[in-house]
């Protein structure tokens, strides 16, 4: 297994040369698209195209959480149908499933009616930065767009649902002044920040789906100085876009308590909500029609982290889940299920076979009807 961290761009060589000589074999021209950061992206196109054919999207990433050296205390391990190891869950099993579902159909002459694209990115485990302008153009000409991240949880659920992530930081600027001497003199950070933090905290809507963290504070110089600056960062998860932008707004909003203290508030709400629109929602029936011919069961579910399928919702029908049953993502017992990876490939090579999905017209179809 080629361990491949994020931060470590050299280590992605390895595990992108794996994938390019598979994708070749499959039939696929790759294109390496240079990262200036980040260990680059690949972008494969069959070889074989038909003039004005749609194309489907497969997205995955090839980077992980782990630092390198991982694998000497964490080992490929086999043990009662189970195997771990870091990424394996996330998600390097889903592309391998998606290496296998592709040669499958390669190794049966089975040509799909709409044309596989893969772009598979190397930053996405530290938020795309460099890769969603690839993720985002080949979205708007996608009639669809699979997302193999992993499965939610022993039941195999796809993710027909997702959070939209932000991050923000308050600034809070005040006065310094001897604590002892001259109290009166200064402007607390600190305490402005107090009151800051209580009104984060109380823009949380559980109910709704709307989650505000502050996760970290800092601030002050000294215990016998009036603290002159202080920071929150802050964490905000949300379901929908009109959501986000309420959110958004309330937090630039914040007025300070304190007199002479001002805020700065720095950040934004980068990933985008996936919803379950009604293209997304024509796509996941689709899944479930070919699901039955496998005899498969197929479950959804919301999911409280963001993956480029927030980003590729915006643009293309999009299905995100698509990887492997297992559990312990970023965890010591990352595993995946051997027994599912199968049953999750066949499901996948169907998917891809799949005729156009022509949602546009097919909603335009079923509005017609109502």
């Amino acid at each position: 297994m080629a361990e491949s961290p994020s931060v470590d761009p050299a280590s992605q060589a390895d595990v992108q040369a794996a994938l390019t000589q598979e994708l070749e074999a499959n039939g696929f021209r790759v294109r390496r698209l240079p990262g200036r950061k980040t260990g680059g992206h690949l972008l494969a196109v069959p070889k074989v195209r038909h003039r004005n054919q749609p194309i489907q999207a497969l997205i995955g990433h090839c980077d992980t959480v782990w630092p390198r050296g991982t694998l000497s205390s964490m080992p490929i391990t086999i043990r009662a149908g189970h195997m771990t190891g870091p990424g394996i869950y996330d998600m390097k099993g889903g592309l391998v499933l998606m290496m296998f579902a592709l040669r499958a159909l390669a190794n049966q002459g089975l040509e799909p009616e709409v044309l596989p694209v893969v772009l598979i990115n190397s930053d996405e485990e530290i938020g795309s930065g460099e890769s969603r302008r690839s993720v985002e153009r080949l979205a708007k000409i996608a009639d669809r767009v699979f997302v193999l991240e992993p499965a939610m949880g022993e039941t195999g659920a796809l993710k027909t649902a997702r959070k939209g992530v932000g991050q923000f930081r308050v600034r809070v600027s005040g006065k310094a002044a001897h604590a002892g001497l001259e109290p009166s003199q200064g402007v607390s950070a600190i305490l402005e920040l107090s009151h800051v933090v209580q009104k984060l905290f109380a823009l949380n809507d559980p109910e709704v789906g709307i989650t505000v963290n502050v996760g970290t504070i800092d601030g002050g110089m000294r215990p016998n100085v009036v603290a002159p600056e202080s920071t929150a960062e802050v964490d905000v998860r949300v379901l929908t876009t009109q959501q986000a932008r309420q959110v958004e707004e309330a937090i630039r909003r914040l007025e300070p308590e304190t007199p002479g203290a001002v805020l700065q508030v720095e950040g934004d709400l980068d990933i985008p909500p996936l919803e379950r629109t009604p293209r997304n929602r024509l796509l996941w029936h689709r899944a479930q029609k070919v699901a039955s011919e496998l005899d498969m069961e197929l479950e959804e579910c919301l999911a409280g982290g963001g993956s480029d399928g927030n980003v590729a919702s915006l643009h293309a029908p999009t299905l995100d889940g698509l990887g492997p049953v297992g559990a312990g993502a970023h965890a010591a017992h990352e595993y995946i299920e051997l027994d599912s990876m199968v049953e999750r490939g066949a499901l996948l090579a169907l998917l891809l076979l799949e005729p156009p999905l022509n949602w546009q017209a097919e909603l335009e179809s079923r509005a017609e009807g109502e």
